[in-house]
């Protein structure tokens, strides 16, 4: 087989799928990450349509469920904190036979290391400085380790991936913001219902605690809305003076409680929201994958789905291709782009958490208490376009699989 030794860039969901099933199909796959060790916060992800056979042939599928989030649905309350608006997303699923699993990011990201670790090489605290490809390779200079010849190149290093600079070109050239900004967090559990996603609205800004049934623990969400901001957002201290100038003087429910914890979380996520559009995954013997190429953005739904599903799909076409990059590539961007066009349709997703005015709000909670409002739900979730192309069992190109 061509191509064995591949470094991949990133180690989260996208990064270690990848790694899992290229060392499992022969490769030998190299995963460097920035950070000193598994990145495992943020809010639940859903496991859905093509993803659950990907998680099923990982061996993974009764893990998953045993600690899936377990979220009965989301509310929004008032400034004291009386309930004005409830969808009972659990009961929607019942009706119309979801399989589809909502997990923790952390507990997924766990998972997938557990099933790596023992066949893929993994690098913390080390990240990809420049890139030098030729004909036979790339020569990868790191930050702090020594300069190292790959075969191949995988970016799996997010929304702002440094892989994609180095090889594509500028951030600018393909994120695109879509106007809002967001903050994960560690939260006090006793602020929210257990089972429920709890949210508060002013206009243009919304908070919240995440309340698994599965976790002891909970999550507080902020978000916002604003136009790109010019800071760094890797400057903790920058983070924080956003957070407390937009939601530092709101003094109802259980902001401030909310704000404080967000701001004493080292591991305090921030983001825009921002999805990626790019026109090739590949430029020689790079490849991206995950939210890298194509983030579809948080309120898609689809991250963990599309970064799961584009792992597989990368290495298997590697497999099937007997490690030829070029058509390997090329085979894998054929498949998965019309996954990814449907995933960036986004809906009124952020309109409806988010409202612009306090006309907004009310109209939202008005149209959320109706008894209609489940079912329109459940419909949208039936009509919802769904993966145009099948899955391929890429374990049968290789005997034993």
């Amino acid at each position: 087989m061509y191509n064995e030794r591949i470094l991949i860039s990133g180690a989260g969901i996208a990064g270690q799928a990848t790694a899992y099933w290229l060392s499992r199909f022969g490769f030998r796959p190299t995963v460097v990450e920035r950070a000193p060790g598994l990145r495992l916060g943020g809010q639940g992800v859903d496991v859905r349509e093509h993803a659950i056979e990907v998680i099923e042939r990982m061996g993974l599928t009764s893990r998953v469920r045993a600690v899936a989030a377990d979220v009965r649905g989301m509310q929004f309350v008032d400034t004291a904190g009386e309930s004005v608006a409830r969808i009972d997303i659990q009961r929607i699923k019942e009706k119309i036979g979801s399989t589809e699993v909502e997990i923790m990011r952390g507990d997924l990201v766990r998972m997938l290391h557990e099933i790596s670790s023992d066949s893929v090489e993994y690098r913390f605290g080390d990240a990809i400085r420049a890139l030098d490809q030729d004909a036979d390779g790339v020569t990868v200079t790191f930050e702090h380790a020594r300069p190292e010849r790959f075969d191949l190149v995988v970016g799996a290093d997010g929304l702002h991936s440094a892989t994609r600079r180095l090889a594509f070109g500028p951030e600018e050239d393909f994120v695109r913001h879509m106007d809002h900004y967001f903050a994960f967090g560690d939260a006090d559990a006793a602020l929210g219902p257990d089972r429920w996603v709890t949210f508060y609205n002013t206009p243009g800004t919304v908070a919240g605690i995440y309340r698994s049934g599965n976790h002891s623990g909970a999550k507080v969400y902020l978000g916002f809305r604003s136009p790109r901001l010019n800071i760094d957002l890797r400057d903790p201290s920058a983070v924080r003076g956003v957070l407390i100038d937009r939601f530092g003087r709101n003094q109802a429910w259980h902001v401030p409680q909310l704000l404080d914890n967000a701001l004493a979380d080292g591991d305090l996520f921030f983001d825009s929201l921002a999805q990626v559009r790019m026109s090739s995954w590949s430029a020689g013997r790079v490849v991206l994958v995950g939210d890298a190429a194509y983030c579809a953005s948080p309120v898609s739904g689809a991250g963990a789905e599309l970064a799961l599903t584009g792992g597989y799909r990368l290495a298997g076409e590697l497999t099937a291709a007997n490690g030829e990059h070029r058509p390997a590539f090329d085979d894998y961007e054929r498949a998965h782009r019309p996954v990814v066009a449907e995933k960036h349709r986004i809906g009124p997703n952020v309109r409806l958490m988010i409202p612009r005015t306090r006309l907004g709000i009310a109209t939202r909670n008005t149209i959320a208490r109706l008894p209609v409002m489940e079912s329109l739900a459940g419909m949208e979730r039936i009509m919802a376009p769904r993966t145009p192309t099948p899955l391929p069992d890429y374990r049968a190109v290789l005997p034993g699989l």
